[in-house]
């Protein structure tokens, strides 16, 4: 009698193929069991990629389906290498890269840092922190649109109530200096949580005794913090700063519901850029080879990073 979900399915196996699969190694079965989750990767991720690559070097136009497509070599390459207005995206992308990773990682650490110090409604206040993330960026972009209006904005009349300013006098997402930095603070008030959870995770990591340890050789807490904190959650935040670095540098929903890439084209990131020349100039090939520019870059500098973060580690 049949008893258990296996022994059913052994049962209704037909008995060829039964003496197939007994006749097969660990390794194949492994490779069996492998196989279609590489063939989704192959069909997801890899042929898109090829595809791409392909049409980096032609001139096609995806509203033109039927107009002839021709072979232009580096010529797409070329003249994206060569285009300021990219160039001036580049820009726009670091500023923004940047200043995010600079001030998350300070405002993360110091949040884990104070966390990691056990004190009463701990637990309250580290739910209350992570808030932000759990949010969509959809919501975080209409959320601060309205904190940002002149009028009735929170965010200026607070800058007003401190600073004496007048806070219809200027506006976050509307002028030129100020538009950068309107989206620095929604991202680094987003995703600040993330790092800080990374960090602490580091913190809670070091072992108790190394502290007892420096503590019965007198060494002082600002001793302890930069010879033992420091270096044993640097890998930590290392690891923080690569996973910020890569989703920063595609930003696209949030800048988006932010400022639309403007005012003008000073907030308009690589990935603004890229889904204009792909999807509001209709220049697919260019806009390809773009796509392919971006992703060497962001695969060449996560490789290096990753090399010296496992130096770290190894130390």
């Amino acid at each position: 009698m049949l008893h258990s979900p296996v022994d059913r399915v052994a049962e209704a196996t037909p008995r060829a193929i039964a003496r197939r699969i007994k006749g097969l190694s660990d390794r194949s079965l492994a490779w069996l069991f492998v196989a279609p989750s590489i063939v989704l990767l192959l069909a997801v991720n890899i042929f898109p990629l090829i595809w791409t690559i392909r049409l980096s070097f032609t001139n096609f136009r995806v509203n033109r389906p039927n107009a002839e497509v021709e072979f232009v070599g580096l010529k797409n390459y070329l003249s994206i290498l060569s285009d300021r207005d990219i160039w001036l995206s580049m820009q726009a992308t670091a500023h923004f890269l940047i200043w995010t990773i600079v001030l998350q990682v300070l405002i993360g650490f110091t949040l884990a840092y104070l966390i990691n110090k056990k004190f009463r409604g701990n637990d309250l206040w580290t739910t209350i922190i992570v808030l932000p993330m759990m949010l969509s960026p959809a919501v975080v972009g209409n959320f601060w649109t309205f904190l940002y209006q002149p009028q009735i904005g929170l965010f200026n009349y607070a800058v007003g109530f401190l600073t004496g300013a007048d806070p219809s006098s200027f506006s976050m997402i509307g002028d030129v200096s100020l538009a950068p930095w309107a989206i620095i603070i929604v991202d680094t008030w987003m995703w600040t949580p993330f790092v800080m959870l990374i960090c602490l995770a580091g913190l809670r990591s070091i072992p108790a005794s190394i502290y007892e340890a420096a503590e019965c050789d007198r060494a002082s807490k600002w001793r302890q913090f930069w010879t033992i904190t420091i270096p044993l959650v640097l890998p930590f935040l290392m690891l923080a700063v690569l996973f910020r670095g890569i989703e920063n540098f595609k930003m696209f929903d949030l800048v988006v519901q932010l400022t639309g890439g403007g005012p003008g084209s000073i907030t308009e990131l690589t990935s603004i850029n890229l889904k204009r020349e792909a999807f509001e100039k209709w220049r697919t090939g260019y806009a390809s080879a773009y796509a392919v520019i971006l992703f060497v870059t962001v695969f060449g500098l996560a490789s290096i990073y990753v090399k010296a973060l496992n130096k770290v580690k190894q130390r």
